[in-house]
């Protein structure tokens, strides 16, 4: 499925599309060079599944957890970049938050890919020339 995005204003409307389609899956392995709009689409993902805390990057603390308020459901969302050996994604547990039924939305997933779980749903963002975003999974 493909999502385009012409503007910020159409964000609500790409998440709830998102949520729709994500049917079972729990892990979104989201890929798309610096600035595509990885963060801010799943910043737009967490609202629309009600999470009402401030969703920001966790380039620096790797995971942010949230909640859904609506739902109670968690949220991880994490953040790879940084990441210089995946011995610092053994010690943070991984499996913990991968497997657990949660939600996990991850960014950078190319550099922990071997981690990823089977079914881990690969999204890809991509900027075209006029700024609208492709959101491919």
């Amino acid at each position: 499925m493909e999502i385009t995005v012409q503007s910020e204003n159409e964000l609500a409307q790409a998440a709830r599309t998102f949520v729709q389609a994500m049917d079972q899956a729990t892990v979104f392995a989201f890929y798309g060079k610096m600035g595509a709009g990885k963060t801010t689409f799943i910043k737009a993902l967490c609202e629309e599944l009600g999470v009402s805390d401030v969703v920001n990057s966790p380039t620096f603390s790797i995971v942010n957890e949230y909640r859904s308020d609506t739902t109670g459901e968690l949220v991880y969302h994490f953040d790879f970049y940084r990441i210089e050996k995946l011995d610092e994604v053994y010690d943070m547990g991984y499996e913990d938050y991968f497997y657990s039924g949660a939600l996990c939305f991850i960014e950078w997933p190319e550099l922990v890919e071997e981690l990823l779980p089977g079914d881990a749903v690969k999204v890809t963002v991509t900027e075209a020339e006029d700024g609208s975003r492709c959101i491919a999974f």
